[in-house]
C-alpha cells in the first residue's frame, strides 16, 4: 500500500476594515492592527514595527488621501507559507501618490512619516486602486525569512 506523504496546510490570514478618514479613524486603524497581529501570535518585534507603519500610513490616508464622505481601507495579510506580513492602506485620492521629501529641515514639523515607513518596512510602495484611488503597502519579513528586495517608492509627491 502506498501512502502519500502528509501535506502541510498553509494558512493565509487576512483582516480588512474600512475606517473614517479622520484622526480618530487613523488611531483606530493602529489599535485594530495591534489587536489582530497579537491574536495571530506575531512576535512583539513585528507588531511594534507594524504598529508604527500602520500609524503613519493611516495618518497619511486621513490627512492627504481624504475625500469628504469617503473612508480609507486597512488590510493586513499574512501567508504563513510564503512569508511577509503585508500592510495595505487604500484611500480615494489616486492622483496624490506619496514620496519621501528630497530635503527635510530639522525644523520641519511634518514630512517624516515616510522616512519611518522606509526604515521600518522591508519593502514598500504604491499602486493604483481603480477607479480613482491608490494603495500604499508595506511588507515586513518574518524572522528567519530572507528579504526579497529593497524598499522603494513610486509616484509623485503630494503634501
Amino acid at each position: 500500500m502506498n501512502a502519500s506523504p502528509p501535506q502541510l496546510c498553509a494558512t493565509v490570514r487576512t483582516f480588512a476594515q474600512r475606517l473614517s478618514s479622520t484622526r480618530r479613524g487613523a488611531r483606530l486603524a493602529r489599535l485594530l492592527a495591534v489587536e489582530r497581529l497579537t491574536a495571530w501570535g506575531m512576535s512583539s518585534r513585528v507588531i511594534e514595527r507594524a504598529e508604527h507603519i500602520v500609524a503613519e500610513l493611516a495618518a497619511n490616508a486621513a490627512l492627504h488621501g481624504r475625500v469628504q464622505g469617503r473612508d480609507f481601507l486597512l488590510a493586513l495579510t499574512l501567508d504563513e507559507a510564503v512569508g511577509p506580513l503585508r500592510i495595505a492602506v487604500s484611500d480615494t485620492r489616486g492622483e496624490c501618490r506619496p514620496a519621501i521629501p528630497p530635503e527635510q529641515s530639522p525644523d520641519d514639523e511634518s514630512g517624516r512619516g515616510l522616512f519611518l515607513v522606509d526604515a521600518l518596512a522591508d519593502r514598500w510602495g504604491t499602486e493604483p486602486r481603480p477607479p480613482s484611488g491608490k494603495t500604499v503597502w508595506a511588507e515586513i519579513d518574518q524572522p528567519g525569512e530572507q528579504p526579497k528586495a529593497v524598499s522603494g517608492q513610486s509616484g509623485g509627491q503630494c503634501r
